[in-house]
């Protein structure tokens, strides 16, 4: 019909796919380190509450183009299938807003590895980890949303700790099933340390001085 108005596309209301594809979107390019961890949560908000393309279109524009069609992109990757880590006599660490792929395959001869999911970029609900530990370790660190399934590791002379639980009632965002076999080292599961108190936190909390006693 003639003079009927075309709503602006930033205007047109966005779906519940749209926002997915966003949000994962925003997840790929912090794992890759182009987002810090705070950026991360702020634009992750936006997404999830937003109400139309133009919202939506706002925490992408500084990324590279990929992504929704809508967006004037290609959609985006997928987590990694599976990745590697072998040590030796050295150490291996992942940590901050690191990409956690569907399946990682770990050997440690006399070397240390250390994969620190409290920050990381989830993609996929679960992970299976194949771990080879001789002489070295393995440490993951696992906060209360993280659980993890230790129970097929087959164990030689060393040892299998499992120190993190996941309280009842806790949504599970990611769940690891460890396979593979301990010889002489370590595999350990454990939650994040605390913050350390700073010195002005530790000059508040120190006790006062002792009265002295009346004679």
């Amino acid at each position: 019909m003639s003079g009927e108005l075309v709503p602006d596309h930033g205007e047109l209301r966005a779906s519940h796919e749209d926002r997915d594809q966003v949000v994962e979107r925003l997840r790929v390019a912090a794992g890759d380190g182009r987002l810090t961890a705070e950026e991360l949560d702020e634009r992750l908000e936006v997404a999830l509450t937003a109400r139309t393309y133009r919202e939506l279109e706002a925490v992408l524009t500084d990324l590279p183009a990929t992504g929704p069609s809508w967006a004037g992109g290609v959609p985006s990757p997928a987590p990694n299938d599976r990745s590697r880590i072998a040590v030796d006599s050295a150490s291996a660490k992942r940590e901050g807003t690191w990409a956690v792929p569907r399946q990682m395959e770990i050997e440690s001869n006399s070397g240390s590895v250390v994969l620190d999911f409290t920050s990381a970029v989830i993609g996929s609900p679960t992970l299976e980890i194949e771990a080879s530990v001789r002489s070295g370790s393995v440490t993951l660190i696992v906060p209360p949303d993280v659980f993890v399934d230790v129970d097929e590791v087959a164990v030689s002379s060393g040892s299998v700790r499992h120190r993190a639980h996941v309280s009842a009632g806790t949504p599970i965002r990611l769940r690891i099933h460890v396979t593979g076999k301990v010889r002489s080292g370590s595999i350990t599961v454990r939650p994040p340390r605390p913050p350390r108190r700073g010195f002005l936190q530790w000059l508040l909390r120190r006790p006062g001085p002792m009265k002295s006693i009346a004679r």
